[in-house]
C-alpha cells in the first residue's frame, strides 16, 4: 500500500508537479552523460589529436534514395537530423505545458513568461552594444537560451531546500525559454526561402493534422510523414529543426478517448490482470500464447489512456538526454583554445559579449522583468519564494549549452574565428554562472526544508 501511495499522488498539487519533478530528475540525471562529452570534446580538441578531431566532424555521410541524393556532414548529421529529435521533444514539452501545465493558464504562466521575456532581452542587449559596428552582430542571439538541464541539475544540488514553488518557476521559464529560442531561430537565423519545399512543408504538417483529427494511431505512418517535413523543411531554407517543433505542437496533449472509455479501459485491464494472474500461478496449456495475448491487450489498454505527447515524451526522452545531447556536446564543444584566437579583437569581443550576456544579462533580464509583472500586480511570486532567491535563480538560467552552442553554429558557420570565441563565451559565461548562482541559493535557500 505504501507503494501504490508513492506512485499515486493524494494532493492536487503533487498531481500537478510530480510531471515536472521526474523531468527534473531525469534532466540532472543526463547532465553527468552532457559535462562528461563537454570535457572529452574539449580535451580532445586541444590535445595532439586535435586535428583528427577536427576531421571526424567532416566525415561526409550521404543516404541515396530513387536518384535523390541528401549529403551532410557527421557534424551537420547531428545538428540538423538528430537534434530534430531534441527539438520535437522540446515541442511536445511546450505543447503539455501549454495544454495541462504551467503554461496553461495566464495566472500560472505569466510571471515565468514575462521573466523568460526579460532573460532574453537583457543578454541580447548587452550583447548588441558591445558589437554596434556589425562585425559579429548576428551573434547577438547565442546567449538568450537557458540549458534546462544544467540548471535543473544546479538547483537539484540543494535538494528538499528548494521550495516547490522555485523549482516550477524554473522549468516554466526554461520551457518559455525555448519558445522564444525556436521562434528566434526560425526568424532571424534564416538565409533563403524556397517558397515551393517550403509549400511541401506546410502540406506534411496539415497532413499530420489531419491524421490526428482522424484518429491515426500508429506511430510508424506519423515518422514517415514527419520525415518528408523535415526533409522539405530542410531543403527551404529554414532550419529543419524547426518543423521538429511543428510537429511536437501538432502531438495531441490529451488522450485520444473520451473519459467514459478511458474508464472502460482502466476496468477491462484490471479484469484481465485478474486471469493474468491466475495464469502466472497456473499453467498455459496453449503454449504461452494466452499470456501473450492477455499482456498485450493489458498493454493496449494501458496505453489508451495515455495522451500521445506523454506517450512519446516518455518513448523519446532517455535517447535525447541520454545520448543525442552528449553526443550534440561530442561534436560542438570541442573548441581549441589558443591565443592567437581570443588576440583578434572582433572574436574577444564576441566572447566577452556571450559571456557578459549569460552571466550579467540573464539575471539581470529575469529578475527585473519579475520585479516589474510583481509590481504592476500582473503577476506574483510562488509561495515560499524570496526575490534573492529568484536573484540566484537567474543566474543559473545564465546557464547556456545545448541551444547557445547550437545557435552559434547558425549565426557563425562561415566564421570559424567568430565561432570559436562564442564557444569560449559560452562555457566561461555558464561556468561563471553555475558558480554564482550555487553560491547564492546556497546563502539564500532555507538551512532545511522538509521535502514537499
Amino acid at each position: 500500500m505504501k507503494h501504490e501511495a508513492r506512485r499515486t499522488p493524494a494532493r492536487p498539487i503533487e498531481r500537478l508537479t510530480l510531471p515536472l519533478q521526474r523531468f527534473a530528475e531525469r534532466e540532472a540525471a543526463s547532465t553527468i552523460l552532457l559535462l562528461a562529452a563537454t570535457v572529452l570534446a574539449l580535451l580532445w580538441a586541444n590535445s595532439p589529436w586535435g586535428e583528427a578531431y577536427d576531421h571526424a566532424l567532416h566525415v561526409p555521410l550521404a543516404a541515396r534514395l530513387a536518384g535523390f541524393e541528401l549529403e551532410l556532414s557527421l557534424q551537420h548529421f547531428v545538428n540538423d537530423a538528430l537534434m530534430a529529435l531534441f527539438f520535437f521533444v522540446v515541442g511536445l514539452e511546450i505543447k503539455r505545458e501549454l495544454a495541462i501545465g504551467e503554461l496553461s493558464s495566464p495566472s500560472r504562466a505569466l510571471l515565468p513568461v514575462i521573466a523568460a521575456a526579460g532573460g532574453m532581452l537583457g543578454p541580447a542587449a548587452i550583447y548588441a552594444a558591445l558589437h554596434l559596428d556589425g562585425a559579429a552582430l548576428r551573434g547577438w542571439g547565442i546567449p538568450m537560451a537557458t540549458d534546462i538541464a544544467f540548471a535543473v541539475a544546479a538547483l537539484s544540488v540543494f535538494g528538499a531546500r528548494v521550495p516547490a514553488g522555485l523549482k516550477i518557476f524554473l522549468l516554466a521559464l526554461a520551457i518559455a525559454d525555448d519558445i522564444g529560442a525556436v521562434a528566434v531561430i526560425a526568424i532571424f537565423y534564416t538565409e533563403e526561402l524556397s517558397m515551393t519545399w517550403l509549400a511541401w512543408a506546410l502540406a506534411g504538417l496539415l497532413l499530420t493534422w489531419g491524421l490526428n483529427v482522424s484518429g491515426v494511431r500508429a506511430y510508424s505512418v506519423y515518422f514517415v510523414v514527419g520525415g518528408l517535413v523535415w526533409l522539405a523543411t530542410y531543403h527551404s531554407g529554414i532550419h529543419a529543426t524547426i518543423s521538429a517543433v511543428a510537429l511536437g505542437l501538432l502531438t495531441p496533449a490529451r488522450p485520444l478517448d473520451p473519459l467514459p472509455a478511458r474508464r472502460d479501459y482502466v476496468q477491462r485491464a484490471m479484469a484481465l490482470f485478474e486471469r493474468f494472474g491466475d495464469l502466472i500461478e497456473g499453467h498455459d496449456d496453449h503454449g504461452g500464447h494466452v499470456r501473450h495475448t492477455l499482456a498485450r491487450d493489458v498493454s493496449r489498454a494501458a496505453r489508451a489512456t495515455l495522451s500521445p505527447v506523454d506517450e512519446l515524451t516518455n518513448l523519446l526522452h532517455p535517447w535525447v538526454a541520454f545520448f543525442i545531447m552528449p553526443l550534440f556536446a561530442l561534436v560542438n564543444a570541442g573548441v581549441a583554445i589558443e591565443a592567437s584566437t581570443l588576440a583578434e579583437p572582433v572574436p574577444l569581443r564576441v566572447a566577452i559579449g556571450v559571456a557578459l550576456g549569460l552571466l550579467l544579462g540573464k539575471p539581470i533580464g529575469i529578475t527585473l522583468a519579475a520585479w516589474l509583472a510583481v509590481r504592476l500586480g500582473l503577476a506574483e511570486l510562488p509561495s515560499g519564494v524570496r526575490w534573492p532567491q529568484v536573484v540566484a535563480t537567474g543566474f543559473l538560467a545564465g546557464i547556456g549549452f545545448t541551444v547557445a552552442l547550437f545557435v552559434a553554429a547558425l549565426a557563425f558557420e562561415a566564421t570559424p574565428p567568430f565561432l570559436a570565441g562564442a564557444k569560449v563565451g559560452i562555457l566561461a559565461g555558464s561556468i561563471l554562472a553555475t558558480a554564482l548562482g550555487t553560491f547564492l541559493l546556497s546563502r539564500t535557500l532555507p538551512a532545511s526544508r522538509q521535502a514537499g
